[in-house]
């Protein structure tokens, strides 16, 4: 049987990893954006606000309002230098130290989030398709954690919001990354982008050290709506158990794919023989066209 994230003690936590409060360009105070999410059924948020000057470098202490059941990690997103395509680096950082620092005005991008690396942190591409960030950027940025997969907040603002093709590329030229789902909450008025993308990270207590770990370690899944119960693999079948779907996916490298359908579905069997030379990964797909993803289960 193959150890996946589903197998490890504790439970499931909800947490967004992409947040924005008044301490940036966000529209709601540190304390609302987190009475907001803990209201919402959230286990823990990140507050990332953007770690700039004209913010003086905000690192948004959100401690006190950690409450019974709702805790919080302190984060940014980092910015510096340019991209291949000339845009400002955006790198998302949860578990910064509070007296994490700006660096030198001619810092890069990939120095930035080795600085970042080694402080603790979590460290992920933020939202490659917003801003067209390319396959060797990413490459740069060395032993980062994650690439997020879905930007909530730019599915209003330039209908962007999946960087699932990028993550796969890389994914299939044997780069390992985990991948995330966010919301990058702004409160912005135009925009509905509270509670549409999260992770649910498997962690034996919602301390943010141990929640922080099961991060590094990849032992979470993403989701915009279902929910992924287990995964298990033995030989060359893998069984996926999960809510109400109408399809389930098992993808990995090139165009390899299989999937079942119907109404209702909550487990399926796969044979992934053909997957074992690579990666796969798993999709839910409900019937409102929300998804779960799991992160890529690599055949070694």
């Amino acid at each position: 049987m193959k150890t996946l994230a589903f197998d490890k003690l504790g439970k499931f936590y909800k947490g967004n990893l992409h947040t924005h409060s008044t301490a940036s360009d966000g529209r709601c105070s540190p304390e609302e954006v987190c009475r907001r999410y803990k209201e919402a059924g959230y286990d823990f948020l990140s507050l990332t606000d953007h770690f700039l000057e004209n913010y003086n470098y905000p690192l948004t202490d959100t401690r006190a309002f950690q409450t019974e059941g709702f805790t919080t990690l302190i984060g940014a997103e980092l910015h510096t230098g340019q991209i291949e395509v000339g845009e400002l680096w955006h790198i998302l950082a949860v578990g910064l130290p509070l007296d994490f620092k700006p660096g030198p005005k001619d810092e890069t991008g990939p120095e930035l989030a080795q600085r970042a690396l080694a402080a603790g942190a979590f460290v992920a591409a933020a939202h490659p398709s917003w801003y067209s960030l390319s396959e060797n950027d990413i490459l740069s940025l060395g032993n980062i954690h994650a690439i997020e997969i879905y930007n909530a907040v730019s599915a209003d603002y330039n209908d962007r919001p999946e960087s699932w093709h990028i993550a796969d590329t890389l994914l299939a030229k044997g780069h390992r990354y985990s991948t995330c789902a966010t919301d990058d909450y702004h409160a912005m008025p135009d925009r509905y982008d509270l509670g549409r993308g999260w992770v649910q990270v498997k962690s034996e207590s919602g301390n943010p050290n141990d929640l922080l770990a099961a991060l590094k370690a990849g032992h979470y899944y993403s989701s915009t709506g279902p929910e992924i119960h287990t995964i298990e693999i033995s030989g060359d079948k893998l069984y996926v158990r999960c809510s109400a779907a109408e399809r389930i996916f098992v993808t990995g490298k090139g165009a390899k794919a299989t999937h079942v359908a119907g109404y209702g579905l909550v487990e399926a069997e796969f044979n992934i023989a053909k997957f074992q030379d690579s990666y796969c990964r798993v999709t839910v797909r409900d019937t409102h066209e929300g998804r779960a993803w799991s992160n890529p289960i690599w055949f070694d």
